[in-house]
């Protein structure tokens, strides 16, 4: 069977299985493990970096019938299956929310937690990571560990530095006597299945404020994120450049002529009477529910047509996923501009500005400005190290960008990321090829 994920990226599964409890799950993971079969957890299919795609044939296996949802005080428990867009609908019934807000909300929870998804509230409330309380793990020795926040991974494992940025997933956060949650949050599906969450609700805010700022240019968009980012209660702001707003246009004809570059932002039980002073007077404010999904509508409508026309144009999605550290978020946007400008290729970025994360998007017309995107995104993920950036902010490396591991750590800090690896999963059979090339 022919699986593909949203980046255009396929691969082929000899079998799929779609097991209805975690008892048939465990029969599956055995009958691998007896077979030496490799198993590769398909998802949703929403990624960008084909983790869910298998690429040494094997079979499949998708969570999608784990459809737990209850709902408390502070707390969800929630199936792997279950989507991040069913999981936000029933917890706002009960006055509250899922602080992570993956572009994507048809991801599923077991897809979001292997990526350590954010999105663009990660400027407030960080990644998923930090609203995990508890998880369900299947290992590929058949066992099920039932872990909570606070229980120490049992073995030694050392201290990795970790990039100066306030998101990252790229590989094994490694350190001494850490959380069992936090190494499997973000490991790609590579050392177990997650099968159910425990995750944080937090009350639904009185207020909210939502904007989108039109600039006239770039510099003007970056002095505005610097005097904006302390501002009390602000848990959001994106960015559109130029050739975004120009690809939105013909959807959006309102978009002001003038407008150059764009923010979205959000603020919690913030004055709107401060944004209409302080913002051009042609930019959008709104205060109603409506009117704030419109503007997310506005803002996920936009890789929504990048996706559509790299499939039209019959391409994978070629978009970056690094983010450097604050102080360098002007000097790292300035450079992907003018390296974009000078190969002449068609581009837009937007994205996570205010965690210095924005997304180079490359829209190529022929095979050959194909490979030279191709080239320059790892251009790009050198220099963003150089920075001292991370590779990979929120996407992870699957298996389409697992080369770029090595650009952010050494051989023998990526070696002792596969003795943990081998550690849980000695056959190495789950997800292989995510992160790390597959064993000889």
């Amino acid at each position: 069977m022919t699986i593909e994920d949203a980046s255009g990226f396929r691969g082929e599964a000899e079998r799929v299985v779609t097991p209805a409890s975690e008892a048939e799950l465990l029969e599956f993971i055995a009958a691998a493990s007896r077979e030496n079969i490799p198993i590769t957890v398909a998802g949703a299919r929403t990624g960008l970096t084909g983790g869910c795609v298998p690429q040494a044939g094997g079979w499949a296996v998708s969570l999608e019938k784990f459809r737990r949802l209850e709902i408390c005080p502070g707390r969800a428990l929630v199936g792997a299956g279950v989507s991040l867009d069913s999981l936000q609908r029933e917890a706002t019934r009960t006055g509250q929310f899922y602080a992570p807000d993956p572009t994507e909300r048809t991801a599923s929870i077991g897809g979001t937690i292997a990526t350590n998804a954010s999105g663009s509230r990660s400027f407030r409330y960080g990644s998923t990571r930090r609203h995990i309380r508890g998880l369900r793990v299947a290992r590929m020795n058949g066992c099920v560990l039932d872990l909570h926040r606070g229980d120490r991974v049992d073995f030694d494992v050392p201290e990795l530095p970790l990039p100066n940025t306030t998101k990252n997933t790229a590989g094994y956060p490694l350190a001494p006597g850490m959380d069992w949650i936090d190494l499997f949050t973000g490991s790609e599906g590579t050392l177990g299945i997650v099968t159910e969450a425990e995750l944080q609700l937090l009350p639904t805010p009185a207020d909210v404020i939502a904007g989108i700022v039109f600039l006239i240019s770039d510099g003007a968009a970056l002095d505005v994120v610097d005097a904006w980012r302390r501002i009390p209660g602000l848990r959001m702001i994106e960015y559109f450049d130029a050739n975004s707003l120009d690809f939105l246009r013909p959807h959006y004809p309102e978009i002001p002529n003038r407008a150059a570059a764009a923010l979205l932002i959000e603020q919690e039980e913030g004055d709107i009477d401060f944004w209409a002073d302080h913002a051009p007077e042609d930019s959008w404010f709104a205060a109603s529910d409506q009117d704030r999904e419109r503007f997310r509508h506005f803002r996920h409508a936009l890789p929504e047509l990048v996706n559509d026309t790299m499939r039209r144009r019959g391409f994978m999605k070629l978009g970056s996923d690094y983010a450097v550290p604050l102080a360098r978020n002007q000097e790292m946007l300035a450079f992907y501009h003018a390296e974009l400008m000078q190969h002449g290729l068609e581009y837009v970025i937007f994205g996570h500005i205010g965690d210095a994360h924005v997304h180079v998007n490359i829209l190529p017309k022929s095979p050959a400005e194909f490979e030279a995107g191709q080239r320059l995104m790892r251009h790009f993920a050198r220099h963003a190290v150089s920075l001292g950036g991370t590779v990979s902010a929120e996407h992870g490396l699957g298996k389409r960008k697992a080369h770029l591991l090595e650009l952010q750590y050494t051989p023998a800090q990526i070696e002792s990321m596969k003795e943990v690896k081998r550690r849980l999963d000695p056959q190495w059979l789950l997800n292989r090829g995510n992160l790390f090339a597959p064993p000889v």
